[in-house]
């Protein structure tokens, strides 16, 4: 007995497309569980892999929408900083050399203004938050691609090359992709949760994200 036809229909969502258009995140919460018939089993895996595929895109989408400010606070921030520590340097030098001068003070202002866009920076996280945005996004999307080929490569089989076991295992072979898949997304984010945690706490560098996409390489 053949497994069920699990190939989705249409091409499949990447986030940039117009199926990704409406996706318009708040926030990451638990989605209920799909509920329906499995007598009709190729049409319930379908459901259940377009349920998965949505959430990994609403997923990606909630973290790419929250790296945009962000990215704009980490760059003004940053041009502050540079600002600061240019005008800084330069002030005492040019009052030396007399083609400008000037109170002390400006040169002094303005390395503490480099300073504070510095500590601001470091203290509310925004540059490493916007690094962590970019890099879980970056590591769903990489995993749902990897969910698309496997689950094509079922179908395949199923056309190309003789059916393998009844039905039921071919059933239980495509939940058993769906799940590692939806654990592998809530890993990730769980990491990148952990991550922006132990930054509060110590201000230390993220390494977390790092070592669970390494990990995903590997495996």
């Amino acid at each position: 007995m053949g497994q069920p036809e699990m190939q989705p229909e249409g091409p499949p969502q990447d986030g940039r497309g117009e199926g990704a258009a409406g996706l318009r995140p708040g926030d990451l919460t638990g989605r209920a569980f799909p509920l329906g018939d499995w007598g009709e089993p190729a049409e319930r895996l379908h459901e259940l892999y377009r349920w998965v595929e949505h959430g990994a895109l609403e997923t990606a989408a909630w973290y790419l929408t929250d790296r945009a400010w962000k990215r704009r606070g980490a760059r003004v921030l940053r041009a502050g900083a540079a600002a600061g520590a240019v005008t800084g340097a330069a002030l005492p030098l040019l009052d030396l050399t007399g083609v400008a001068a000037g109170p002390p003070t400006w040169g002094y202002l303005a390395l503490l203004l480099a300073v504070a866009c510095v500590a601001v920076d470091r203290y509310f996280g925004v540059t490493s938050g916007w690094i962590r945005d970019v890099a879980t996004a970056q590591a769903v999307q990489r995993r749902l691609q990897v969910l698309q080929f496997d689950w094509a490569s079922e179908s395949v089989r199923e056309v190309l090359g003789p059916a393998e076991g009844t039905a039921s295992e071919a059933a239980e072979r495509c939940l058993g992709i769906l799940r590692r898949f939806s654990e592998d997304v809530t890993e990730l984010v769980r990491t990148e949760t952990a991550d922006w945690m132990v930054e509060f706490r110590t201000g230390s560098a993220p390494m977390g994200i790092q070592s669970a996409v390494a990990a995903g390489h590997r495996s």
